[in-house]
């Protein structure tokens, strides 16, 4: 027989769940402020770091998978608390392709560290704090369960959007402007179309925050309309 859902052993477990989905978090934030650094300061023995980092983030993966599935079936959660362990078991997918993209970003400032600078990445230092700062609330919106927050997360992303684009054109303009800059640029591309995928992510977390909360799907609103 399953055990109730009414003692102290289990809301340690869902304690301990939330610690651990926190703490992979905050290693993916570490991780996406390290591999920019890297790329701005040209600093290949960071980016080495941010790669070699990339497996404690794999392991808390799969401790977080494994007691989703404990929990789901040793346990009889209530519907609020059912929510929250389903919805913690598709978050830390999102935060383990978030840890990707960090690797991505660090291989880019392996490709561009012996290479000569294009000139001062004030953008990409804002992109990859703006992303930041969206993966800190959505996380903040999950253990608060703030559907509130997660809405501020989502109006976010229109920030990120225009500082990608932004980057973008001029990196598109350099390159037409100079042929030797294309390589560098490119690799530079890369690392910000990253960065604005990293808010997609934290955009797909503040989705899910809100369902927990308040049992609404609200992932591709023009795809039920058209239903």
């Amino acid at each position: 027989m399953p055990t109730t859902h009414t003692d102290k052993a289990y809301d340690r477990e869902l304690q301990e769940l939330r610690d651990k989905l926190l703490a992979m978090g905050g290693k993916v934030e570490a991780a996406i402020a390290g591999s920019v650094r890297a790329v701005v300061e040209r600093d290949a023995e960071l980016a080495r770091s941010i790669k070699t980092s990339d497996a404690e983030v794999n392991r808390l993966e799969v401790e977080i998978d494994d007691a989703c599935r404990r929990l789901l079936a040793l346990r009889q959660p209530a519907a609020s608390d059912l929510r929250f362990i389903t919805t913690a078991l598709k978050i830390v997918t999102d935060l383990e392709r978030m840890g990707d993209l960090a690797v991505n970003v660090a291989d880019r400032a392996l490709e561009l560290h012996q290479a000569p600078p294009l000139g001062p990445q004030h953008d990409l230092t804002s992109l990859a704090e703006a992303a930041e700062a969206q993966l800190a609330k959505a996380l903040d919106a999950f253990v608060q369960r703030d559907a509130v927050r997660a809405e501020e997360v989502m109006r976010g992303d229109g920030l990120l959007d225009a500082l990608y684009l932004k980057i973008f054109n001029e990196l598109l303009a350099l390159m037409m402007e100079d042929s030797r800059a294309i390589r560098r640029a490119t690799a530079l591309m890369f690392a910000a179309k990253h960065l604005e995928r990293f808010g997609d992510h934290a955009i797909n977390l503040a989705e899910m925050v809100i369902y927990m909360v308040r049992g609404t799907d609200v992932r591709h609103p023009r795809s039920r309309l058209a239903r």
